[in-house]
């Protein structure tokens, strides 16, 4: 199975994301995705059924952990899988008794509430191939604090695993997907090294600042964790600026989306790529930032496209008619029509 090319979405939690550290160990070819519970389960699946698309690969598996469907949901994806122009297997792998009836009207779909859903994805594929020892024990880890095994000796560092990914935002994860999966990974893989120590879970929960800065720095002179994190992400605008560009009356900007610390992040990708002349911001409360390195007056722009202002080179408002996406292309197009329709005028 493992010759497959691997669609594999997963949940937005140490669980889920656990799913996926087994699937990287078992899997060379892998599309990593991640989403939370509802709409966005759908959204989610037609990015991969376009990937798939492209991919045209011989053989689709496409793996669902750690998420329970709903009957409807679960009809859209076999019926949209069967309209597809590449072949796919469908495989979900999940511990939540919510989705009994999914359960029992889809063979494809194996439900098991004694396990977590790392645990069920790694049981699964370790039956097919090679079990592997420190997998099998951060798996355990997962699964103590997943189903609340609080007796377990594994339980205190799960909860240390828990509040690493729960806390782990540095990257936006609906601008970013694969850098934000690649840095969660990371993360966890990391965690196995302290496994053996004494009182692991101190010695994880004390280490986990150095691991961001770890992974944040590379090759980069020691800094902050902040200072590094906001170098990273103007790096990484940088490297997408062209497919994230807008344009507002002959001036070129950037948009991103619940970027955070805007006026750092901002200032800092203008000053980097002289090429640009606003950074925009929009958040999935609607709400709109603006920044400008004093080639347009960003106040203006924001008075006329979110009844909003403030100063030549830092401005906000509010973009009522915006509607929140789990696709940052999709809220892309929506900038895009609200500048479009306001140049109009």
């Amino acid at each position: 199975m493992n010759t497959y090319h691997l669609y594999h979405l997963s949940h937005t939690d140490l669980d889920g994301y656990g799913c996926q550290l087994v699937t990287q160990h078992y899997f060379e070819n892998i599309s990593f995705y991640n989403s939370n519970y509802g709409k966005e389960i759908e959204e989610r699946f037609l990015e991969i059924l376009e990937e798939m698309e492209k991919r045209k690969a011989a053989k689709n598996l496409v793996l669902i952990t750690d998420l329970n469907l709903t009957v409807e949901q679960c009809e859209i994806l076999e019926k949209e899988l069967q309209n597809a122009s590449v072949e796919a297997r469908l495989l979900l792998l999940d511990h939540h008794k919510s989705g009994q009836d999914s359960y029992e009207n889809h063979p494809w779909y194996l439900l098991d509430d004694t396990r977590c859903a790392t645990k069920i994805t790694y049981d699964f594929f370790s039956a097919l191939y090679t079990p592997d020892t420190a997998l099998s024990r951060f798996v355990d880890v997962v699964n103590a604090v997943d189903i609340w095994l609080d007796q377990d000796s594994h339980f205190e560092l799960g909860k240390v695993g828990l509040g690493l990914v729960a806390n782990a935002r540095e990257i936006n994860r609906i601008m970013f997907a694969k850098p934000n999966s690649h840095y969660l990974l990371t993360l966890l893989q990391s965690t196995q090294a302290y496994f053996d120590q004494p009182s692991p879970h101190i010695a994880l929960d004390e280490a986990i600042h150095g691991l961001k800065k770890r992974y944040f720095r590379a090759d980069k002179p020691d800094d902050t964790l902040s200072n590094l994190v906001s170098s990273h992400m103007v790096s990484l605008l940088t490297r997408y600026k062209e497919r994230m560009s807008i344009s507002y009356k002959g001036h070129k900007g950037i948009l991103t989306y619940n970027i955070g610390n805007v006026s750092v992040v901002g200032n800092d990708f203008l000053a980097a790529n002289p090429d640009f002349d606003f950074f925009m911001d929009v958040t999935s409360r609607k709400t709109v930032s603006f920044r400008s390195s004093g080639k347009i007056d960003v106040s203006k722009m924001a008075k006329a496209l979110a009844n909003g202002g403030g100063h030549p080179n830092a401005s906000g408002g509010m973009l009522t008619t915006f509607k929140d996406s789990f696709v940052y292309d999709r809220v892309l197009s929506q900038v895009k029509e609200i500048i479009s329709k306001n140049e109009e005028k």
